[in-house]
């Protein structure tokens, strides 16, 4: 009898182990997150963050980054959305998002409409005069084509004199294509042209639909737009850029970057940085330690 009793108690425990373990396999991989050790420290520190809820601009037209979530449009997927939120969640915030075109993005934060910028946003020098950035990812730019090439594109140089290139109104990419003018003349060939656009999706319609020769941007866009288009469109070269991507903040707010700067060091001290940027399919070669930029 009590062996017959032993028995039923161990069959009871192992089916309550399998449930739980059921249960836990189809709960998404975000419900295990645990928050970083750190955090508690940090949520002492910074008590008026905890129970905020924030406003985060974004251009969300950035598959891998920021996009409107295909399942349901009122939501937005993506590494920064996800970097975002673990950042939020370490220093006991939420994030609400304000899509916006690329080139309001940091006037919408200096107006007091956002109040943090992450959206796969080059740090440069002058931008740095509008807010300050904490950077955390090199930047490798793509250059998009036709398939097959036809203009015979390999880079921001010389071969791109006579081409259109699509970009977004405000990107780093817009001066150095500009830049090009005087060297192609120089050569005796006509200077690029620039369509200027306020989004990615239009920038890539534009080569689609054979208004433009080619499109320079972060490699991952680039990479996604051709996995997407793979006979229509290639990758001619990857380019180095020397600038990072970094997270915009209010230039009036110093306390608030220190506590976003070492929310940052936390989750990638947990290894959540790198384990987003294999989710989203980036490149991991992408990650570095933050920074600070500013023209301060």
């Amino acid at each position: 009898m009590q062996n017959w009793l032993f028995t039923r108690a161990r069959q009871a425990l192992m089916a309550a182990l399998g449930a739980i373990v059921a249960t836990s396999l189809l709960m998404p991989m975000g419900a295990h997150a645990a928050t970083p050790p750190g955090c508690a420290a940090l949520q002492a520190k910074y008590p008026d963050l905890k129970g905020k809820t924030l406003v985060n601009a974004i251009n969300p037209h950035t598959p891998g980054y920021e996009a409107i979530d295909p399942k349901d449009p009122s939501k937005y997927v993506g590494f920064d959305i996800d970097l975002g939120e673990a950042i939020g969640d370490c220093l006991g915030f939420k994030l609400t998002y304000k899509p916006v075109t690329f080139a309001a993005l940091l006037t919408t934060l200096a107006s007091g409409q956002a109040d943090i910028v992450i959206s796969d946003i080059y740090a440069t020098k002058e931008r740095a005069k509008a807010a300050d950035f904490i950077t955390y990812s090199k930047v490798f730019d793509g250059v998009l084509v036709a398939k097959g090439n036809p203009k015979g594109i390999h880079g921001i140089d010389l071969t791109m004199c006579g081409a259109a290139a699509a970009e977004n109104t405000g990107f780093v990419e817009v001066p150095l294509v500009q830049d090009l003018g005087p060297k192609c003349k120089a050569e005796g060939k006509p200077e690029p042209t620039l369509q200027l656009y306020d989004n990615n999706a239009n920038c890539i319609q534009a080569i689609l639909a054979g208004r433009a020769d080619t499109y320079v941007n972060d490699v991952n866009t680039v990479d996604q737009a051709v996995k997407a288009n793979p006979d229509k469109l290639e990758k001619a070269i990857a380019v180095t850029i020397p600038y990072s991507v970094g997270i915009a903040v209010p230039k009036t707010k110093p306390e608030f970057r220190a506590a976003v700067m070492a929310a940052l060091i936390e989750v990638q001290k947990a290894g959540t940085h790198m384990e987003l940027l294999k989710k989203w399919e980036l490149d991991v070669n992408n990650f570095k330690e933050p920074d600070i930029l500013t023209a301060d």
